[in-house]
């Protein structure tokens, strides 16, 4: 028993180091909305952004999760340890070096201020410098170490980005030694040197692990590290793409700065499904497994996704239904506002993405994982071909469209070829109903300009969503009314 309450408080407290960060990095979005009043400002942040989040994946090489491959199988974890901390260190080092050299040529390539690309050599090298000690921590079983520094880290973030763009211009005024650290029109440059401080102190915090670092590198345990990991950077890479290569993508193609800005800033709304996806799953891939030799295991896999599809569809009704009430909160200048039409894809997009991690148990039950890498590929190639294709016609829209049919294709694959594999009784004609029904309340009570501006057939959306449900699963209401 004590080992499942250990095993209970360790997920719990990662899955706050996961959450609460994330739910952190919402009042960002409307603090650089907010202050970056110049819409091209913001463009060039999310495109900068989405290259951190792409090289960062790079600069990893799917050491990370090589590293708990090998720490839990290899006797010497001392020597895991040291091969995988040195080959990230060499590597990282390398890159600094390579990248401060050529900064003024990147620059010219993507037509960028150099002191950008300056900064985001810095949180890309100091970023990729604690992978391993983080994963360290995760397997030394130090959970709260790992959540104090992840939610430290977005906390500096926030607050330095708070106090450079809200209060030093203020303050600077009647202030010489402000004054001194004052520039104005500086304001991505401040974004920038908020994340580079916080990416500081995350590193000053893990520090002592390079210290005891022991200068030991096996050559052989590396190269079975990176065979293994190699699969895991193309996920990622793949992963990479479907989540933020829009945004590359997007000024690649010659939209305005301007238009990648709103769109950057209305796409935090459909967030909403990422955080419930991601609470869900911290949650409930224990359970699976924890379950995965039980007789009944696949129809209780069939009974959570049901439930999950329930509530998921319920709750992106709302928030689509709500996005402009959400929007005077988290995108808080109407200028921005002329990508709203994207919210209901993306929402809708993040919510396939969720019913697609509820499907993909099946492969991780048969240790068949590198499906997972071919299927998120997939996702990454219908991504790139209706960007290329619809960016032309319809801007950024397009890159809305695209979301929902890479993340609507990766589902369906998914079930198909997991209903071959291992075969889950899904209640298909109740999961679609709910789906359905979900999807065309929503269309319509947001894009028929005059249901949208009453809010009557949204709240009427919501109560008929929930009479259907109510209507066909009594038995579940059943048995928590009587519950005692």
């Amino acid at each position: 028993m004590s080992l499942y309450k250990s095993l209970f408080k360790q997920t719990a407290i990662y899955g706050l180091a996961t959450v609460i960060p994330r739910l952190i990095s919402f009042l960002l979005n409307p603090l650089y909305v907010y202050y970056l009043t110049d819409m091209n400002k913001m463009g060039e942040v999310s495109v900068i952004f989405s290259y951190l989040v792409f090289f960062n994946v790079v600069l990893s090489y799917g050491m990370e999760t090589a590293f708990f491959r090998f720490y839990n199988s290899e006797d010497k974890k001392e020597k895991v340890i040291n091969t995988s901390m040195i080959s990230l260190l060499t590597s990282t080092l390398l890159f600094f070096g390579i990248s401060i050299f050529f900064k003024d040529d990147i620059a010219n390539w993507s037509n960028k201020n150099v002191d950008y690309i300056f900064y985001t050599i810095l949180i890309l090298t100091l970023d990729a410098l604690v992978i391993i000690p983080f994963s360290k921590l995760r397997a030394e079983g130090r959970p709260i170490k790992y959540a104090v520094i992840k939610i430290g880290n977005v906390v500096i973030n926030l607050s330095l980005s708070i106090f450079f763009l809200v209060f030093l211009p203020k303050w600077a005024q009647n202030s010489s030694l402000l004054e001194g650290i004052y520039f104005e029109n500086f304001q991505i440059g401040y974004i920038f040197v908020s994340n580079v401080i916080a990416s500081l102190f995350t590193l000053l915090m893990l520090l002592p692990d390079y210290f005891k670092l022991k200068w030991q590198f096996d050559v052989v345990l590396w190269k079975k590290m990176m065979h293994y990991g190699f699969p895991i950077l193309i996920a990622g890479i793949a992963f990479a793409i479907n989540e933020h290569f829009d945004k590359i993508l997007l000024e690649w193609m010659h939209v305005d700065l301007a238009h990648i800005g709103a769109y950057s800033a209305c796409y935090k709304i459909g967030m909403f499904m990422v955080l419930f996806r991601t609470a869900y799953t911290l949650g409930i891939e224990p359970f699976f497994f924890s379950h995965a030799k039980n007789e009944n295991a696949p129809q209780t896999y069939a009974e959570i996704t049901k439930y999950f599809v329930i509530f998921g569809s319920f709750m992106s009704l709302g928030i689509i239904v709500f996005a402009d009430v959400l929007k005077v909160f988290l995108v808080p200048r109407e200028e921005y506002w002329i990508a709203m039409n994207i919210v209901p894809l993306i929402v809708i997009a993040n919510f396939f993405l969720g019913i697609y991690t509820n499907l993909s148990v099946w492969y991780k039950l048969i240790d068949k994982t590198k499906i997972g890498a071919y299927i998120s590929i997939v996702g990454a190639l219908v991504t790139l071909l209706f960007n290329f294709v619809l960016i032309p016609y319809i801007g950024f829209m397009g890159s809305a469209i695209a979301t929902i049919f890479a993340y609507g294709a990766m589902m369906l694959i998914s079930y198909k070829l997991g209903q071959k594999s291992y075969p889950i009784p899904y209640d298909k004609k109740k999961i679609g109903f709910y789906l359905g029904l979900s999807v065309i309340l929503s269309l319509f009570s947001f894009y028929i300009p005059i249901l949208r501006e009453t809010y009557v057939f949204g709240i009427a959306s919501l109560l008929i969503f929930v009479y259907f449900v109510y209507r066909n699963e009594q038995d579940l209401f059943s048995k928590f009314l009587n519950r005692k």
